[in-house]
């Protein structure tokens, strides 16, 4: 299922995950395409934790609480050690973008996000 997700005048495209399998793996070797500019993982907890192990791109990882930005960390690298740097925050959706995406587009915590279902 896809979504669009509307922050400040940008519009995204994203990929949504909810199953636990599909939230574990997220961007795992995985690349962004045409399909998709962003993931949005729905979490059924309030905080959760983030790191990068065996992802091939740079990641921003943006955390929404109640319609707001509440964390952004900004261009995480991409791990394959085994043990990885740990990105965590508070919300009950995360959004993964490419690296640097939200300095380029001046997106700040406390920013609003709109979802709204793609016609």
């Amino acid at each position: 299922m896809y979504i669009h997700i509307h922050i400040q005048n940008n519009r995204f495209k994203a990929k949504v995950l909810q199953k636990p399998l599909e939230i574990m793996q997220g961007m795992m070797g995985k690349r962004f395409t045409k399909a998709f500019d962003a993931l949005l993982f729905v979490m059924n907890k309030s905080s959760s934790s983030f790191y990068m192990k065996n992802c091939i791109v740079p990641l921003d990882v943006v955390f929404i609480q109640n319609g707001k930005i509440t964390k952004i960390h900004h261009n995480c690298m991409p791990c394959t050690q085994e043990l990885c740097v740990s990105y965590p925050g508070n919300g009950n959706y995360v959004i993964e973008f490419p690296g640097n995406t939200c300095k380029t587009l001046h997106i700040t915590k406390g920013a609003s996000v709109v979802f709204s279902n793609i016609k």
